[in-house]
């Protein structure tokens, strides 16, 4: 179970400011969220393994890439051999 403390942690930890009166929501939101988590591991395990197991995922093919000229002629500023962005944090 979430307590209100956990919750403040959890905002504080993502920079997000909870007010008191949302605290109490949240917490009850985040114990509602677990509490369907535990209903999932009700579910047997067996029940993946009757419909046989997969996989989905496709093979990797090795293809050629761009040469490193051509990627940094794209941007607008590239700086020794790298792209360079905008800064986003201070």
């Amino acid at each position: 179970m979430v307590s209100p403390d956990d919750v403040e942690k959890i905002a504080n930890l993502a920079d997000i400011r909870l007010s008191g009166d949302r605290l109490g929501e949240f917490t009850r939101e985040f114990n509602a969220i677990l509490e369907y988590f535990d209903i999932l591991d009700t579910v047997a395990e067996e029940a993946g393994e009757k419909r046989g197991e997969f996989n989905i995922m496709r093979e990797d093919e090795v293809t050629p890439s761009l040469p490193q000229g051509e990627v940094l002629a794209l941007p607008r500023d590239s700086e020794e051999g790298f792209i360079r962005a905008p800064r986003v944090m201070e």
